[in-house]
C-alpha cells in the first residue's frame, strides 16, 4: 500500500554529504538560475521557456502534495543548493512512480551529489512511501547520468528511438527502472 501521508508531509532526508528538503518558493533564485544554464536545459531536454511567475507559482505549489515529492538537494556542510530531485507520477494501484533529478550546473556534476540524492530518494520511495517500482528516462547524450543511475541500481529496460529533437538532430531516450527488491548498491 502506498503511504500518501508520507508524500504529503515529505520528511527531510539526510545523507552523508547531502540533505533533501521540501522544494518550495524559497529556492526560486537557485531554480531560476539553473533554468538559465544551457547544459542544465540540454540534460533535461527542456524546450519550454518559463517565466519567473510560472516558476514562482510552481515552487509555491509543491508543499503538501499527495501524488509526488519534490525535494531541494542541499550540500549538508553549508546548505548550498545543488539542484532538485523528484518522485512523481505515483500510481497507487501499481505502486510505481517516476524519478527525475536536475543538478544546478557543471560545477556540481561528477562530485557524487546526484548519486547520493538518488539513493536517498529511492530509500524513501521504497521504504517509506511503499512503492514497488521507480522508473526514469535519460537522453542518449548523457552517459554520465546513465552511469550514475546504474550505480544507484537502475536497470536499462528500453529505448525510445529518436524521441527527442535537440539542436537540429534526433536523440534516443533510454528508459531505466529499479524495483524494490533489486540490489541497491
Amino acid at each position: 500500500m502506498v503511504d500518501i501521508e508520507a508524500l504529503r508531509t515529505q520528511p527531510e532526508l539526510t545523507g552523508e554529504n547531502v540533505l533533501l528538503t521540501q522544494l518550495d518558493e524559497t529556492y526560486f533564485e537557485h531554480a531560476w538560475r539553473a533554468l538559465g544554464d544551457p547544459e542544465v536545459i540540454r540534460f533535461t531536454g527542456t524546450h519550454t521557456k518559463f517565466t519567473e511567475e510560472q516558476i514562482r507559482r510552481f515552487l509555491a505549489s509543491r508543499p503538501g502534495l499527495d501524488d509526488r515529492a519534490d525535494y531541494a538537494i542541499l550540500r549538508k556542510e553549508d546548505r548550498a543548493y545543488l539542484g532538485d530531485v523528484v518522485l512523481s507520477g505515483i500510481d497507487e494501484d501499481n505502486r510505481s512512480g517516476a524519478f527525475r533529478i536536475a543538478l544546478t550546473g557543471p560545477e556540481i556534476f561528477g562530485k557524487g551529489y546526484g548519486t547520493e540524492a538518488t539513493k536517498l530518494l529511492l530509500a524513501y520511495a521504497f521504504d517509506v512511501v511503499g512503492l514497488h517500482r521507480v522508473s526514469l528516462e535519460v537522453f542518449d547524450y548523457n552517459p554520465r547520468a546513465q552511469r550514475a543511475y546504474e550505480k544507484a541500481g537502475f536497470v536499462r529496460e528500453g529505448l525510445q528511438r529518436e524521441a527527442l529533437w535537440w539542436d537540429g538532430e534526433w536523440h534516443d531516450v533510454i528508459t531505466m527502472a529499479i524495483l524494490k527488491n533489486d540490489p541497491r548498491p
